[in-house]
């Protein structure tokens, strides 16, 4: 580019033109510049005793997004682990607890949705197809598409999408509010990791309660497969029943992740280096940065706590669910 001299008179040439400091150049429109997560669990679907049987149901909608610097959707994930944790007339537990759940996006044709769908599209389906109708718009775009108990009303959907998806624009609504910046993303993963193991029968005065701890790892990658940054967070969701079976937990409440808690999830008194939950996941995801996933899941534990000398003074949580959770969010990304 010609000097603003050399432009008023040509016939000078300046002997040096003085250097310039290149500005940083923007984010073009379409790059991945913040990563988002959100979680809405609801435990409204559980079942108090009724003809030998109860039932502790936890629903978890998930949606991992990226967002360019316009705050348009570049890349989303939606998925909802959906979990039952059955007991029978004397509140013993019937649910094999060493199982470990799938999502819905994981049970694929076996959520078996599509024989009952007027649209003869199975779940998974429906939901990539309105993830992909998101794709270049807004959450406020998203959040005004008009809805009929629940139901999209707009015709670029109607003949692929008919299942309720207000849950998943609330959930994608808290994943643009909890968005972090990421720098040179390229793609997004989801990775959802379930386990009933902590459910329990009744026991003599001990009642019953179902526990799904659902582990959710979403996780940014650039072009070489390093990871841009991460998100990590659990819904530990308790269901409890009363000597009869009645389910003695508000199923109308809003349940809170332990991202959401904060430190009202209350582990810092009991951590010997006197950090909460939230503290020591934020630490562990900042750790990943610049790393491989493999880099990452291949970590040293000793008791599922890592060892390693960048960790040891702040992650003492113990972190395997979380690794397998980024293994899969690492395979999922797009």
């Amino acid at each position: 580019m010609e000097s603003r001299q050399a432009l008023v008179s040509p016939i000078e040439t300046p002997a040096e033109t003085p250097a310039e400091t290149p500005a940083e150049e923007p984010a073009e429109a379409g790059a991945i510049v913040k990563l988002g997560l959100g979680i809405k669990t609801s435990i409204g679907k559980s079942k108090d005793l009724t003809d030998g049987a109860a039932t502790g149901q936890v629903d978890s909608v998930i949606v991992a997004a990226g967002f360019d610097k316009d705050g348009k959707i570049v890349s989303v994930t939606i998925d909802t682990a959906q979990d039952k944790v059955g007991f029978d007339a004397e509140m013993k537990l019937t649910s094999d607890t060493a199982v470990e759940g799938k999502s819905k996006l994981e049970l694929g044709d076996a959520y078996g949705m599509k024989g009952a769908s007027g649209i003869g599209k199975e779940w998974n389906e429906q939901i990539e197809a309105f993830g992909a109708w998101m794709i270049g718009k807004t959450v406020e775009e998203v959040k005004a598409l008009e809805l009929v108990d629940e139901v999209t009303t707009n015709e670029e959907l109607t003949s692929s999408v008919t299942i309720k998806i207000s849950g998943y624009i609330s959930a994608l609504e808290e994943a643009y509010a909890n968005a972090i910046e990421v720098e040179g993303a390229e793609k997004v993963g989801l990775g959802v990791v379930t386990s009933i193991a902590k459910s329990k029968s009744m026991e003599g005065e001990t009642m019953a309660v179902a526990q799904v701890d659902t582990t959710v790892v979403a996780t940014a990658l650039k072009a070489d497969e390093t990871i841009a940054g991460t998100f990590i967070d659990v819904a530990q969701t308790k269901v409890e029943f009363d000597k009869d079976g009645k389910v003695t937990s508000d199923k109308a409440a809003d349940v809170k992740s332990k991202l959401e808690l904060g430190d009202a999830y209350g582990m810092k008194g009991a951590s010997g280096i006197k950090k909460e939950w939230f503290e020591q996941a934020k630490s562990l995801a900042e750790y990943m940065v610049g790393k491989k996933v493999a880099d990452v899941t291949g970590m040293e534990l000793a008791e599922n706590v890592p060892t390693s000398e960048d960790l040891t003074s702040s992650v003492t949580i113990k972190v395997n669910g979380y690794l397998a959770a980024l293994e899969k969010a690492g395979k999922n990304a797009r």
